[in-house]
C-alpha cells in the first residue's frame, strides 16, 4: 500500500458527497483488497488521522458545526480524510482555509462535514473475512496537540477569519 494507492482509496468524488456514499464506495474498493493489504491501509489511516488530531483543526470543526465531541471530531477529521491529501495537507496546515472549500455536503441545508465510521470500514471487511480484529490504533493522544482553541468570538473571528465569514456564529 503507497500513499498514492491509499488516497486513491480515501478521496471523495466531489466535496459535497454524502457521507453514506462515500462510506459506501470506500467499503466496495476495499473489499477487493487483500488481508495484508486492508492492514496497511487501517494503518496509514490512523497515521494520518492522528495529523490532523489537533486544537487548530477541532476550532474549525466547531466553527462550521459546533464539534463539541471527540467522536463528532473524529468523525470530522474523517471526512477531512475524504477530501484528498491536496486539501488535507492544506487544512492540517492551516484550518481557515476550509473556508475556501465551496460545496460541501450538506443535511437540512446546513454544513455536514462529518463521515460516520469512515475509520471503521478496513477493520469490519477484515473481521467479516478472518473473524480477527486489526491491532486498535488511536487516532491521537489523549489530547488534541496544540493550544486549545478559545470560543469567545472575537477570538474565533480573528483566528479564523475566513470560517467565521462562512460560517457566522
Amino acid at each position: 500500500m503507497t500513499e498514492n494507492d491509499f488516497w486513491a482509496l480515501v478521496t471523495r468524488d466531489k466535496p459535497s458527497q454524502s457521507s453514506d456514499d462515500i462510506a459506501q464506495q470506500l467499503r466496495d474498493k476495499l473489499t477487493a483488497l487483500d488481508d495484508d493489504s486492508l492492514k496497511a491501509f487501517d494503518k496509514m489511516f490512523g497515521q494520518q488521522l492522528r495529523r490532523s488530531y489537533l486544537w487548530s483543526v477541532w476550532g474549525a470543526a466547531y466553527i462550521i458545526a459546533g464539534c463539541d465531541s471527540d467522536y463528532a471530531f473524529a468523525e470530522f477529521r474523517c471526512f477531512l480524510l475524504s477530501l484528498g491529501q491536496q486539501w488535507y495537507d492544506k487544512i492540517v496546515n492551516n484550518p481557515d482555509c476550509l473556508g475556501e472549500l465551496n460545496d460541501w455536503p450538506l443535511v437540512d441545508n446546513y454544513a455536514y462535514p462529518f463521515v460516520e465510521d469512515y475509520d471503521l470500514i478496513a477493520g469490519q471487511i477484515y473481521e467479516d473475512r478472518t473473524g480477527h480484529e486489526l491491532p486498535f490504533v488511536p487516532s491521537g493522544q489523549n489530547t488534541p496537540v496544540g493550544k486549545k482553541f478559545s470560543t469567545k468570538p472575537k477570538i474565533m473571528r480573528q483566528t479564523y477569519p475566513l470560517l467565521s465569514a462562512r460560517f457566522p456564529f
